[in-house]
């Protein structure tokens, strides 16, 4: 890749969304937004190359886009105040916000709460966000979401037509409608994480996802449960380079070396949480992240405060995942019979049946009990069990290795 290709990739990256959202607002098209931006960054890759990156490379795209939607909107007749706003959209748009600009962020936050409406199905939100706030390429949301390019590009469109058909305002809402809208957003934020920290999901959607809540948090002061999301983003992501070993196994946290651990994350999240307060879902399970990040050994983890919060997290926000670590926890903390215990009565109403990581907590607790040839069998099942290679394969390595210790 050459200098101005990856000057392009940078300034793509940084100005894309940007771009994007400051386009929406003047015209409420969607499709030109995009068009736009893109065709901005097609021009960069055949001109940068032979005149040479420009001062201002997010300037420049803006520049681009805008003259490009006016020129589009000229040949459509368009209302002039369309035009004429257009023409307002000026390089200072895409540079970093400085104290009292605040109209570039406060388009990035109002195309979150517009692409996270409860008018559209969550995964339509999930694949709107990617593509529209964070520019990411619609092949790269269709293999995430392991559904073809086409497939994906219809559910896009068709997206965007709801929002047009719906008149859902592109705003973000204040008073009682912000407090309704806000776990949604929320809710997106954690999917998008979620993917990009699964075994074999894709890094890049974490960073996006911290990147969003970092802009969320900042726009939102005073918000404890946003706080609490970017909490736990950062603790769990401070461990991420050493989830696997040097052949790309993955490492559970016991065999993680927290030496590598990335501290100053650690830092951070420890800060944010104190803005989290505690009876929030995410502040409670930042709670948690934060005794595993700060624990200088598996040994040392302070498993009966886990299990307390995982107490409270259970009454404040019950599902059968929530019951299950909470029966792991408590199986860590008071002994392997009573987390098995636990584990059957989240397991009884059958919503866990087929789950690995289910059956996967049973086998361990009974590891741990002494019962390694029913550990064995249970670890091998649940391997059996995953679509998830990277994790299919740590449970038949764990299998293995209670086999031979018999």
């Amino acid at each position: 890749m050459t200098e101005a290709s990856r000057a392009v990739a940078a300034a793509g990256r940084e100005s894309f969304p940007r771009i994007v959202a400051a386009l929406i607002r003047v015209t409420g098209d969607w499709t030109l937004a995009e068009d736009c931006a893109q065709e901005a960054l097609t021009l960069a890759l055949e001109r940068w190359p032979r005149d040479g990156v420009p001062g201002n490379p997010g300037g420049w795209l803006m520049t681009v886009a805008r003259n490009r939607a006016v020129d589009v909107l000229r040949r459509a007749d368009t209302e002039r105040r369309k035009l004429r706003e257009l023409a307002l959209l000026t390089e200072q748009e895409v540079a970093p916000p400085r104290a009292g600009e605040e109209d570039v962020v406060d388009d990035r936050l109002r195309l979150i709460f517009t692409c996270c409406h409860p008018a559209l199905a969550m995964e339509a939100r999930v694949a709107l966000t990617l593509r529209t706030v964070c520019g990411v390429a619609t092949v790269d949301i269709a293999r995430a979401l392991l559904v073809s390019e086409s497939t994906m590009t219809r559910r896009l469109t068709r997206a965007k037509a709801k929002i047009a058909q719906a008149g859902i305002p592109y705003r973000v809402p204040s008073g009682p409608a912000l407090a309704e809208r806000l776990p949604g957003v929320l809710a997106v934020l954690y999917l998008l994480f979620t993917r990009g920290y699964d075994a074999d999901g894709e890094p890049a959607f974490a960073d996006e996802a911290i990147r969003l809540a970092r802009l969320v948090d900042g726009l939102l002061p005073g918000q404890p449960e946003v706080a609490g999301l970017l909490a736990l983003f950062l603790f769990q992501h401070s461990r991420r380079s050493t989830r696997r070993d040097a052949a790309g196994n993955l490492l559970t946290l016991d065999r993680q070396d927290r030496s590598r651990w990335d501290h100053a994350a650690v830092a951070e999240g420890l800060d944010v949480s104190r803005r989290a307060g505690e009876d929030g879902p995410y502040a409670l399970q930042a709670r948690i992240a934060a005794c595993h990040a700060t624990a200088r050994s598996s040994a040392e983890t302070d498993w009966p405060a886990i299990a307390g919060w995982y107490d409270r997290l259970a009454r404040r926000s019950a599902s059968p995942v929530v019951e299950l670590n909470r029966a792991v926890a408590h199986g860590f903390a008071y002994g392997p019979a009573t987390g098995l215990a636990l584990l059957a009565g989240a397991r009884a109403g059958g919503t866990l049946d087929g789950y690995p990581p289910a059956l996967a907590a049973e086998a361990e607790l009974t590891a741990r009990q002494g019962d390694r040839v029913r550990a064995v069998r249970l670890f091998r099942a649940a391997a059996a069990m995953s679509d998830a290679p990277s994790e299919r394969r740590a449970l038949t390595d764990r299998a293995d290795e209670l086999a031979l210790d018999r």
